[in-house]
């Protein structure tokens, strides 16, 4: 008879800890990994997302327990990659200009989460495990018998509109809007739709696994705690049948016929696997003074690069927050910055733009592009009261990185394309006067 572990989404807190967790007591073999006969049948797997030779406080890898092998499956075919693209992409192109979108729409048709993914931009070389891919998905059916891993990145999912419900091999996690959560890289996972039309932003991080930002001067507490990050707890399927199992790599995705679930792991222990984050529980820090800090004291998550300080990819966060600065521009200033901000917004309205950019919206300013407040917000802060002011009901991100991102033939001829984008700028006075 099938059988799918009751679904009590219980939880192990903590980033980066080494975790164990059995679904069946004694599941997990006493003082070796890999014994000549694991318990109930079981077959020792190994998930490694380092190299053998990382360092300790670097090195990531899991031990499963499962009922098969991942190695059952019939060999994997061509799928057509529909509107998903990997870097380096062929048919794009990097652009100066200011760059910003209205939500793609949810189709009409039934669509899962694989079939409405959909490539925004990307950089770097996913086979050289350099740069980030940008995505959206945009769904209205859970993924019936249906399951898919990417080889090429780990996935950082932000939902914006309705709750996922994503099964994995190490257990299942429920996603809300304000929620994130990241799938390693070659982790198996099926998502689930209970509230049907979703839709949501997903960056594939090529690149270093993401952790958690140092904090240096701040000291020991701030920003994302560890301790407020949740990793499921084991939960397995036993289940036969005619599955199809996904897989993105080298760019392309590719689909192989599968007669059981993969997502079988009865036990595992290790610190490679998937979690979730309420960026609600983010400490927010910043002026009680003046002068506004740089953005990446919003920094949740980030993958570093060789050059120390410079980021593969830094998620930060723009959430409710009390701004008292005296004598200070409040909104982020205008700016040219080295690194390249694809922003999004989850929730509510964005202090730096009255309109145009709305929930479920995208933005792009690449490296050196000019960008900051609109003309209406710049007046409104240049001329407001600056009181103790609470902004809350928001909750915008950004996408960081440190290479210039190639937007997709399907980005920049899109009818979500704002065209006048630029306009927002156009108005802005010269205030200019040669006596003080």
């Amino acid at each position: 008879m099938d059988t799918i572990a009751t679904l009590d989404l219980t939880y192990q807190s903590g980033f980066g800890n080494h975790f164990a967790t059995e679904a069946l007591a004694g599941a997990l073999p006493k003082g070796r990994n890999s014994p000549q006969k694991a318990p109930y049948g079981l077959y020792a797997e190994q998930l490694s997302g380092t190299a053998f030779t990382a360092p300790r406080d670097s090195n990531r890898r899991t031990w499963t327990y499962r009922i098969r092998p991942s190695v059952v499956h019939k060999p994997f075919r061509p799928l057509d990659n529909g509107r998903l693209r990997t870097a380096p992409i062929g048919d794009g192109r990097i652009s100066p200009n200011q760059l910003r979108w209205d939500p793609i729409p949810i189709p009409a048709a039934p669509t899962d989460f694989v079939d409405g993914l959909v490539t925004m931009g990307a950089n770097g070389d996913a086979a050289s495990h350099s740069g980030i891919g940008i995505h959206l998905y945009v769904a209205n059916k859970s993924m019936q018998d249906r399951f898919m891993f990417s080889a090429d990145g780990e996935l950082l999912i932000v939902p914006q509109q309705g709750r996922l419900q994503i099964h994995t091999e190490m257990g299942a996690m429920e996603v809300s809007p304000v929620e994130i959560c990241v799938i390693p890289r070659g982790v198996k996972f099926r998502v689930d739709l209970p509230d049907g039309e979703s839709r949501g932003y997903i960056c594939e991080n090529y690149g270093a696994f993401l952790r958690l930002p140092n904090l240096g001067p701040i000291g020991s507490n701030g920003l994302a705690n560890p301790r407020d990050f949740q990793t499921p707890d084991a939960r397995y399927e036993d289940r036969d049948g005619a599955f199809e199992l996904v897989c993105k790599f080298g760019g392309n995705l590719w689909s192989a016929d599968i007669n059981h679930s993969p997502l079988d792991v009865v036990a595992w222990h290790g610190n490679c696997a998937p979690y979730k984050y309420d960026l609600a529980d983010f400490m927010v820090i910043g002026t009680v003074s003046f002068d506004h800090p740089d953005p990446s004291i919003f920094t949740v998550l980030t993958s570093p690069t060789a050059s120390a300080g410079v980021a593969n990819l830094d998620f930060a966060i723009f959430p409710p927050r009390w701004m008292v600065g005296e004598d200070t521009f409040r909104p982020p200033w205008f700016h040219r910055n080295i690194m390249s901000e694809f922003m999004g917004l989850v929730t509510g309205s964005y202090d730096a733009k009255i309109g145009g950019f709305v929930p479920g919206g995208s933005s792009l300013h690449n490296s050196m592009a000019a960008h900051g407040p609109d003309a209406g917000s710049f007046e409104g802060a240049s001329n407001a009261e600056l009181v103790p002011e609470q902004y809350k009901g928001s909750m915008a991100f950004m996408f960081e990185t440190c290479l210039p991102i190639r937007t997709t033939k399907f980005a920049n001829e899109a009818a979500e394309l704002q065209d006048d984008y630029f306009e927002c700028w156009q108005d802005m006075p010269k205030n200019f006067r040669d006596t003080p």
